[in-house]
């Protein structure tokens, strides 16, 4: 999806719009100073962003009397973009609310682009990224690799789950076996698991047991009925596909951060049926396939497209056999992207 071109009068509107806000948190940011001047707010201390709402954010209290409980915070205009996971110093109010005025440096991060090409980061401090799949919705391929893509250039560590095996019927099964078995022959750990009959849950438990995780994939693929599972009470608002159109509908709104009783943390985000990689240059997106590394920098010329020079080693080892077709596909398809994103500037 290439960013769309904007009129002179779009421009202003969006100027326009922009004054307005950096207004508005400008009068935030005073009145939390005169709030912090005036004692009105207690002492900072370390906090966890459980949730993301618009302005507002779940904190949740990591030291002090109201450890473990959760506060409706806001936030100074200078912090940039917060999402959950990140960890942050906050004021407690006398309300049972909170202002966060500082936001610690994060050692992971998982981001897409908005359709502005804006890069906006989703959730924080991540160990490993688990890339849900089903039946049904269809699963596409490229999606997958997009994802894939995104964990190996922030180097987050990325499980493939094959949710809902209960209705794997031969027609999706011989669809989804050959691209399971492709990312098996290349090192990615794969999950077969469903809520129905219980399969799997064990072995995917253990996996997010003491790290902090969290579920991406299109709506539908079951990622909410998963969290319900394996956090009872939990009680995530889940839909049925939609009939017609055999895709999910978006039940999660927002990345919501949860505790595991003996240890880590497992964070929900919302279905993305587009993965957009607009803010990589060519040269990470090359890079995060995996399979590619071992012969990148011996093409006979250095600008190598990979798509028809002679003696490009990507094409050789394609011929080969040590670089699957459809992953070549997908690489090409992707990094077509890219290049329309640019043009289109």
């Amino acid at each position: 999806m290439a960013k769309r071109k904007l009129t002179r009068r779009q421009h202003w509107q969006i100027e326009k719009v922009q004054a307005e806000r950096r207004e508005r948190a400008n009068k935030k940011d005073k009145a939390i100073d005169v709030a912090i001047e005036h004692g009105d707010l207690g002492p900072e201390q370390q906090g966890l962003i459980i949730a993301h709402y618009g302005s507002q954010i779940d904190v949740e209290a990591l030291q002090g009397e109201h450890q473990g409980q959760q506060f409706r915070c806001k936030l100074r205009s200078n912090l940039g973009h917060l999402v959950t996971g990140d960890q942050v110093s906050w004021r407690q109010a006398a309300d049972q609310s909170g202002v966060v005025v500082a936001r610690d440096p994060r050692h992971s991060e998982l981001s897409r682009p908005n359709k502005y090409g804006e890069l906006k980061p989703i959730a924080a401090n991540i160990d490993q990224i688990v890339v849900t799949i089903a039946p049904k919705p269809y699963a596409h391929a490229n999606l997958v690799d997009r994802y894939l893509v995104a964990a190996e250039a922030s180097d987050i560590e990325p499980i493939i789950l094959l949710n809902k095996i209960d209705i794997l019927d031969a027609e999706a099964d011989a669809h989804i076996e050959p691209m399971l078995a492709r990312y098996r022959q290349l090192g990615y750990r794969i999950i077969r698991a469903s809520t129905k009959n219980q399969d799997g849950l064990a072995e995917l438990l253990t996996t997010l047991d003491q790290r902090v995780s969290v579920f991406v994939g299109q709506s539908g693929v079951g990622k909410s009925s998963l969290v319900n599972v394996l956090l009872p009470g939990t009680d995530l608002k889940v839909s049925a596909l939609s009939e017609y159109h055999e895709q999910g509908t978006h039940t999660t709104t927002t990345a919501k951060l949860f505790h595991f009783p003996k240890g880590g943390d497992l964070i929900d985000s919302p279905g993305i049926r587009e993965f957009g990689l607009w803010h990589m240059d060519a040269e990470t997106l090359i890079e995060s396939f995996r399979e590619f590394r071992p012969f990148l920098g011996y093409c006979k010329f250095s600008d190598c497209s990979h798509e028809h020079e002679p003696n490009c080693a990507l094409l050789k080892a394609l011929q080969d056999g040590d670089i699957d077709p459809v992953r070549l596909a997908s690489y090409r398809s992707i990094k077509n992207s890219l290049d329309e994103f640019v043009t289109h500037q």
